[in-house]
This record gives structure tokens, sequence and C-alpha cells, in this order.
């Protein structure tokens, strides 16, 4: 991107941009890697007999803290006392 009325500031910005730019996009391929990977995983778990709809929730209740886990969870045993469940 250089030319006459660039300055090397603006090839500067633009370079870093583009590498910017190619780093998204190969973390996003890696991302779309580790998804595919996720999902293979899950897959493996129903062919043994898991439920994965529970395990989903186990690996959202892990990444909770303590705290956050136990509040979700005695709102989750009121709201089920109040429908009679």
């Amino acid at each position: 991107m250089s030319g006459v009325g660039h300055n090397s500031g603006e090839v500067i910005a633009a370079d870093q941009l583009r590498l910017l730019v190619e780093r998204i996009e190969r973390l996003e391929e890696e991302k779309k890697g580790i998804t595919d990977d996720i999902k293979d995983v899950y897959g493996e778990a129903k062919s043994t007999g898991f439920d994965t709809k529970t395990m989903r929730n186990i690996v959202r209740l892990r990444k909770m803290e303590k705290h956050h886990r136990d509040e979700a969870e005695m709102l989750l045993e009121t709201y089920k006392a109040a429908l009679g469940l």
C-alpha cells in the first residue's frame, strides 16, 4: 500500500491492520477446529450412553464460581418449590 500520496504512517498503520486481521482470521479458524473437537467429544459421550444435555449443564456449572453456582441452585429450588415441583 505504498505510493504517491501515502505517508509512511499510513503504510505502517495499514500493515499493522492487515497483520491484526490475519491473526484474528487464524484464531477464528483455530476456534472452529476446537468447536469441532468439542462436538466430537460430546458425540463420543453420547455414543457411550451419557446424556450430553446434562454434561453441558455440568460443564456450565463448573465454569461458575461457587457462590454464583450456589445462588443459581438456591434460586432454582425456590422456583421449583413455588411451582410445586
